[in-house]
């Protein structure tokens, strides 16, 4: 069983087998290095630059087009309660979010890095999925430490720049 239950969605309809296979094998790849639980859940969605930036201008007020956005549902927003699941006597199997790709921002950044596109998109799959566990890179050490990780498991997988 994989470790990952993983929905990826292809809003673009362009996008290749061969990088949908790498996002699933990497971010399975990660889950196992990471330790997760098996049957943990989350999606990927493959978008353009309109969408992300309509998507980063409604949920982070940045009017503009980038590259990776997480959605954890682990973290508690706002006004939000927290559930115990605990006090349910059915087994509710982690979710840990969403995380949406723009493929055209990669293939930007991919040809400006000097890498393939399979490679930048790998790397945002792995960076959305630490998103999604927790890490963050707004402070210098926290910085450190996520991107310390994210190079880890790259290279671990064999996905170096």
């Amino acid at each position: 069983m994989p470790r990952l239950e993983l929905d990826m969605i292809d809003e673009t309809e362009k996008l290749p087998k061969e990088t949908n296979a790498l996002v699933f094998d990497i971010l399975q790849f990660a889950a196992d290095y990471l330790k997760l639980e098996e049957g943990t859940e989350m999606s990927v969605t493959f978008t353009d630059n309109e969408r992300i930036r309509e998507i980063n201008r409604e949920y982070r007020d940045k009017d503009q087009a980038t590259d990776v956005i997480s959605f954890a549902l682990e973290e508690l927003g706002e006004g939000e309660t927290e559930i115990d699941w605990g006090e349910l006597e059915v087994e509710v199997p982690r979710n840990l979010g969403d995380i949406i790709i723009s493929t055209e921002k990669a293939e930007e950044q991919a040809a400006s890095y000097g890498h393939t596109k399979e490679r930048e998109v790998g790397f945002l799959a792995v960076h959305g999925l630490l998103h999604l566990l927790g890490y963050d890179h707004m402070e210098k050490e926290e910085e450190k430490v996520m991107f310390g990780l994210q190079k880890e498991v790259l290279d671990a997988y064999g996905l170096q720049r």
